[in-house]
């Protein structure tokens, strides 16, 4: 089996493109797998997982859980609101007691940008970053190529668009780092006040008309008002983002060519995508959410070949 070029997958900007591709044909294989009547491989079952979740989620945390499943792993479910950090115990602290139970590996999703590189360096064990506040969330951006990769029949060279809001979404900065990897060229679409003034260092195109974005791209990105982590009003109003942002019938229409269309979850369905848009032959969300399990998949198997396993 060969190996990542790093020992933990807290961002994108770690894995090289050999990276990428590896873990894109690993979990190609998974994807059989996972569509087989029997979906379960006995790959790790001498290997026991955390998921550290210290903020909500429900498709991430529920893709790594069936992935983890999947491979035959033993799970270990961390709920942050019930646990011993109400009572002061430290990230670092909570992590080793864990690991002191012979756990092999930790999936953390953290409020705080950094905080998986941060238990990486203090802990003696496998981090895989399922999102680390507005920073990085790589397993997401993995898959969103992969989705593109197998609609499309390569993402190098494509034109893709996020729409949205680009300043406060970590799955922005990663696919950004993901697509670039790859070959693909990016563009950013929102308000001006949603995207992020470094945002040009990184070779992105910049504009502030969605319907300029459309005719420019192959694949756009959909990306939801992420309102928890705002401290201000980025907009006057709601109805003023929908009117110039949202993807609807009518600007497809006006733009008349064929997109495909990305969403990484949740939908505020009547804001950024209408429920027609979301739902029509145009949209692989709900393959993004398949392609997930075979993603984690992979990148869980290829970060365990340190891990003995029979």
């Amino acid at each position: 089996m060969k190996d990542l070029s790093t020992s933990h997958l807290l961002g994108i900007k770690d894995l090289s493109l050999n990276d990428i591709n590896l873990i894109f044909k690993t979990a190609d294989s998974f994807k059989e797998v996972i569509n087989r009547p029997i979906k379960k491989v006995p790959t790790l079952r001498d290997v026991t997982i955390a998921n550290l979740f210290f903020e909500n989620s429900t498709r991430t945390k529920l893709s790594f859980e069936l992935a983890e499943k999947r491979l035959s792993a033993d799970i270990i479910n961390f709920s942050a609101a019930s646990s011993s950090l109400n009572k002061g115990e430290t990230l670092v602290d909570t992590a080793n007691n864990i690991l002191s139970m012979k756990v092999d590996m930790l999936v953390m999703r953290h409020p705080h940008s950094g905080a998986a590189k941060f238990l990486a360096e203090k802990t003696n064990t496998i981090i895989i970053n399922a999102g680390d506040g507005t920073h990085e969330h790589p397993t997401q951006a993995l898959l969103d190529a992969f989705s593109i990769r197998e609609k499309l029949g390569d993402v190098s060279g494509k034109k893709v668009v996020l729409i949205g809001d680009i300043k406060h979404s970590r799955v922005a900065l990663s696919n950004i780092f993901a697509l670039q990897k790859i070959g693909a060229k990016v563009m950013v679409c929102g308000p001006t006040t949603l995207i992020p003034k470094y945002i040009k260092k990184l070779d992105v195109k910049v504009v502030h008309n969605i319907e300029e974005a459309l005719k420019w791209c192959d694949v756009a990105n959909m990306l939801r008002i992420q309102l928890e982590r705002q401290d201000i009003q980025y907009f006057p109003s709601l109805r003023e983002y929908v009117s110039q942002f949202q993807l609807n019938k009518e600007i497809l229409e006006k733009v008349n060519k064929p997109i495909t269309i990305l969403h990484p979850g949740p939908i505020n369905r009547g804001v950024e995508i209408t429920s027609e848009i979301a739902d029509s032959e145009h949209s692989i969300i709900l393959n993004q959410v398949e392609n997930g399990v075979a993603v984690r998949m992979a990148i869980i198997y290829l970060l365990a070949g340190s891990v003995n396993r029979t």
